[in-house]
């Protein structure tokens, strides 16, 4: 009776290890024969760097990388007076792609490009991590790049790249070097300026819709970007990573390029170099927020002489008439808001009536202009719900004007 061995056997089952070929190892890509960067030798041992120059005349888009315009109005806005006097060569542009992107302590920043402006050009050195292993001497040779530097510019650097640096920094047992940086976090302006035109601010739609960039097909989401890093830990080929290192490079570029077009827009806020009547008026409120009330007045005329859609006028004509009010430019804001209640803006009859009870004393037209206002509710001309929470307010402002009639 034939055994199991010689079963196997007869339907071509190899027994053993006997003639068994060798495994064949499996072809490495190393990042050196991928990207053309070279070693940088630290006392914690070698990281591998990709060093580009971007010479002075260089567009991304339609944008210039070299700032053109001064940071007054942007070094207001957060709050830092240093940002004023800053030269642009002691700038650094900051963009990291990390292992993860919910962050924690876990999570590798394996790759870190950092730009600055040289009398050359533009400077862009990407840091990259072959190895876990390696983040002490990788973090080293940041500190290297970074030197003696002043202003730090990211892209939601705040919440996410910056706290992520400072852990493996810590972790590594060094003193983190961004904590006393002046620090311009794009998003949260680039959300002030322009979220009510863009549905999206990523900086992928600013690169499209603000500088007239497009990415090529080199580029990735960066939402796959953990998943080829960890792929390449496993395998050893870094061919895929070279579209990481375009993504990367295109986001510190696009930085420069965007810090240098809102200083534009901030210190010209005008229709020649805003094309935009949405941004105009998005200008004026961020002056309006910074106490600037001329220059405020000046974006929402400018705003108001081009083509917008009626939401927005509606907008820019109320905060410019409360601004007159504020400005004490009485007669202005009292045309403006009898021009607003003939088109049925519910916030004129409102200001008309508190102007003819607190200032005119004339409580019969007050109480005229805040009825028309109640009657309103029940127009059609006016959508009720957006204004349910000023008619309590009406009421109760009514029986007190009736009040005083009646003394």
């Amino acid at each position: 009776m034939p055994s199991l061995s010689d079963k196997l056997k007869s339907l071509g089952v190899q027994i053993g290890i006997k003639d068994i070929p060798p495994r064949k190892e499996r072809e490495k890509y190393p990042i050196e024969q991928v990207m053309d960067g070279r070693f940088l030798e630290t006392p914690y041992g070698q990281s591998f760097v990709v060093e580009s120059l971007y010479h002075q005349d260089h567009l991304q888009g339609q944008t210039a990388l070299n700032l053109s315009a001064p940071l007054h109005t942007i070094a207001t806005w957060i709050g830092d007076p240093r940002l004023v006097n800053m030269s642009p060569q002691s700038i650094v542009f900051l963009d990291s792609e990390t292992s993860g992107l919910a962050g924690g302590s876990g999570t590798y920043t394996f790759l870190i490009g950092v730009g600055r402006f040289q009398s050359d050009g533009f400077y862009l050195a990407q840091f990259f991590m072959r190895d876990p292993i390696e983040e002490l001497s990788h973090l080293t040779a940041l500190l290297g790049f970074l030197g003696t530097f002043e202003g730090l510019v990211t892209f939601n650097g705040k919440a996410f790249d910056i706290p992520l640096l400072n852990t493996r920094f810590i972790t590594n047992g060094e003193v983190p070097p961004f904590n006393s940086a002046v620090h311009i976090d794009l998003l949260p302006l680039a959300r002030r300026l322009w979220r009510d035109r863009l549905p999206s601010r990523t900086l992928g739609s600013l690169e499209e819709n603000i500088l007239g960039a497009r990415r090529t097909l080199e580029d990735i989401p960066g939402w796959l970007i953990p998943s080829l890093y960890f792929d390449y830990l496993r395998s050893g080929d870094a061919r895929p990573l070279k579209n990481v290192f375009y993504h990367n490079a295109m986001d510190v570029l696009s930085m420069a390029a965007l810090l240098n077009h809102i200083a534009n827009v901030l210190s010209h806020p005008h229709p020649d170099t805003v094309s935009h009547g949405v941004d105009l008026i998005a200008i004026g409120k961020l002056f309006e927020e910074l106490g600037d009330l001329d220059v405020a007045v000046q974006c929402y005329a400018h705003g108001l002489s081009c083509e917008i859609p009626e939401r927005a006028r509606t907008e820019a004509v109320m905060r410019w008439s409360l601004l007159e009010k504020r400005r004490q430019n009485l007669s202005t804001a009292i045309d403006m808001w009898l021009e607003a209640a003939g088109r049925y803006e519910i916030y004129a009859y409102i200001e008309l009536a508190k102007l003819y009870e607190h200032r005119m004393r004339d409580y019969q037209a007050a109480r005229l202009w805040t009825q028309a206002a109640l009657e309103l509710f029940n127009s059609p001309e006016i959508l009720s719900i957006e204004y349910e929470t000023l008619q309590p307010e009406l009421e109760h402002r009514l029986q007190r004007l009736l009040k005083k009639i009646n003394r």
